[in-house]
């Protein structure tokens, strides 16, 4: 590791160090056989990965958010192929074309694929590579079902209209 200081101080008050002092380097190996760091105190209380538990607990949560996202679904009538927006003040308006888990995304439970009307999404109904559904270049999002709302929102004709805007 470099640490590099940017002193405000002016010259005359600023202690000079030299760069080209010994560093000081520890292997991996000889960290981990060390009785006096915080990876040793992490397996001594049994914390993160070293938790025994650790893999019922996260199934458990992610058992939880997946049933808290399906309760979500089925409540607000997120179905695939149904006319959506996406937030509750928002003009985002789309197709859903998928609901499901999503390993390549934070958070586990389900996600809901739109395939918006405009180019307001971050991508095009892919992630990492992984196609879902096919929206064309930044009109696919993946959301969380509490941010769409099903409804009868038509597709906006902005050039298909003879009125003066």
């Amino acid at each position: 590791m470099t640490l590099w200081v940017d002193d405000s101080r002016p010259e005359s008050e600023r202690v000079l160090i030299d760069t080209n002092a010994e560093h000081f380097t520890l292997s991996n190996e000889e960290y981990e056989n060390r009785s006096d760091t915080v990876l040793a105190w992490k397996k001594n209380q049994k914390l993160g990965r070293f938790d025994p538990e650790r893999e019922t607990t996260l199934k458990n949560l992610a058992d939880s958010v997946t049933k808290t996202h399906q309760s979500q679904i089925e409540q607000r009538g997120i179905k695939v192929g149904a006319r959506c927006m996406v937030g509750e003040d928002s003009q985002r308006r789309g197709t859903i074309r998928f609901i499901g888990p999503i390993d390549d995304l934070p958070g586990g439970g389900l996600w809901v694929g739109v395939q918006y009307d405009e180019p307001v999404g971050k991508n095009d109904g892919s992630v990492a590579g992984k196609r879902f559904f096919d929206a064309g270049k930044n009109r696919g999002g993946f959301v969380r079902p509490e941010k769409v709302i099903v409804g009868d929102f038509p597709e906006d004709d902005l050039l298909g209209s003879d009125e003066e805007i």
